[in-house]
């Protein structure tokens, strides 16, 4: 009796399903991060100290002719690369309010509710502490979350925590994310050049024309995409923005052609499979049945979930993981050079921190029990008040959107140093706190 040898899977194919996993998994992310802020801080106070300002502000040239921008290594990241995690965070925005917490009001009211309290006693802690108007420029610093990170930490408390907990966090961190998207368009933008939004309206028009087209791939979406980015850099808005308006553009629902994907799907394999039976086959006869199998996949899955997933690890793993190499080195010798300047730094470190690590939580947990006592909206149902206290001492976890708007909120290199390590000490005690008080809320039984 014949039998047909089991099929070996290559190493390659295994190393790729173990990476695919490892790049998904939460924590792993957070982690990544931390180790590059952490690597970021050790060189900035070692002995080749100085070639950490060298090397982010070495210069580096993009364009063609006359077309010419040249601008540090520094700029590309956090004005160019960090568009792509603001992009994605646009995706997330789009699909909470196409299907998730946003989607319609009384499901949205308390996460609302409670991530605007979570963003307003933070600034008013920060406000209450910093008296200086130098200093007081930073209030928004302490209103962010860090969506990856704090979602990783939660991650490591492992199933014992409901899921109801989780989908607050994300909604909040989320509400999070557009309330500090909006307070950069108004506190942190330059001098507004009206010209550039008509800039920024020609790429907008043009992605909506390439929706209306049918056009999927996502490289011909590269050009309006860099128009948006250069009109909001020409209108004096900060150029990352791009990210979220193009992320907030993308179709929720996939782009159906004129046939069924599952019908032109299954006629695909099916003709694979012929054509792959027979004895004398030419590979190139394959390619046919495979493209049309990628047609069918591309109009199967919304455009916003595809891209999200595409983007994911680049940003996880990449993009953020860079940032923070860019900008957590914190040189601690430069905190302050006379007593003024250092009770000035001193002031900064203790609104960041108590704003990030007591204001948050006190905030989302005091305006989501009011709003629940005047019975505007009420706790959906697995979720506990335990669940929206860890939940708040994680939101706690400012850190690359913490440290983003520190950048734009200080121009004094010593107040900016003394920002970004409270954002560091900040969102390590915020995450330490996170776990404690999950692991004690929610123990195993």
């Amino acid at each position: 009796m014949n039998r047909h040898p089991a099929p070996t899977v290559a190493l390659s194919d295994k190393v790729s399903a173990a990476l695919d996993r490892f790049l998904h998994i939460e924590a792993l992310s957070g982690i990544v991060l931390l180790a590059a802020a952490c690597v970021a801080l050790g060189w900035a106070n070692s002995p080749w100290a100085a070639s950490y300002e060298h090397f982010w502000h070495m210069p580096l040239t993009f364009g063609a002719g006359p077309w010419l921008i040249s601008q540090p290594l520094h700029f590309w990241i956090n004005d160019g690369l960090m568009a792509i995690f603001f992009l994605v965070v646009g995706l997330e925005i789009r699909r909470e309010m196409h299907e998730g917490a946003l989607a319609n009001l009384p499901q949205a009211t308390l996460p609302v509710a409670a991530a605007l309290g979570g963003v307003l006693v933070p600034a008013l802690i920060f406000l209450a502490l910093n008296a200086d108007p130098a200093a007081r420029q930073g209030w928004a610093v302490p209103t962010a979350t860090d969506i990856a990170f704090a979602l990783g930490v939660l991650a490591l408390l492992g199933k014992r925590i409901p899921s109801t907990v989780r989908v607050l966090l994300l909604a909040i961190a989320i509400i999070d994310d557009i309330a500090a998207i909006a307070i950069i368009a108004l506190f942190y933008s330059s001098g507004i050049e009206p010209a550039g939004f008509a800039v920024v309206a020609a790429g907008v028009l043009l992605v909506w024309l390439w929706h209306r087209l049918g056009i999927r791939s996502a490289l011909a979406y590269l050009p309006p995409a860099l128009v948006v980015w250069c009109g909001l850099l020409y209108a004096g808005l900060h150029p990352t923005l791009a990210g979220v308006v193009l992320g907030l553009l993308t179709p929720v629902r996939p782009l159906q052609g004129r046939e069924n994907p599952l019908t032109r799907a299954s006629r695909a394999l099916n003709e694979f499979r012929a054509r792959n039976d027979r004895r004398s086959q030419d590979a190139h006869e394959l390619m046919h049945p495979l493209k049309e199998l990628q047609r069918a996949q591309l109009e199967m899955l919304p455009p916003v979930v595809r891209v999200q997933a595409v983007l994911h690890p680049w940003v996880a793993y990449g993009v953020m993981p860079l940032f923070a190499l860019a900008n957590a080195g914190v040189n601690l010798s430069g905190l302050g050079i006379d007593a003024a300047e250092q009770s000035t730094s001193l002031t900064v470190i203790a609104g960041i921190t108590l704003g990030l690590v007591l204001g948050k939580p006190l905030g989302i947990l005091l305006v989501s029990m009011t709003m629940v006592k005047l019975g505007l909206c009420r706790l959906p149902q697995g979720l506990t008040w335990r669940g929206v206290l860890t939940a708040g001492c994680l939101a706690g976890i400012g850190f690359t959107m913490s440290i983003f708007i520190a950048t734009l909120a200080f121009g004094d290199p010593a107040l900016l140093s003394a920002a970004k390590l409270s954002v560091l000490l900040a969102s390590t005690y915020a995450a330490v706190i996170g776990l404690i008080v999950g692991a004690v809320c929610f123990r195993r039984p």
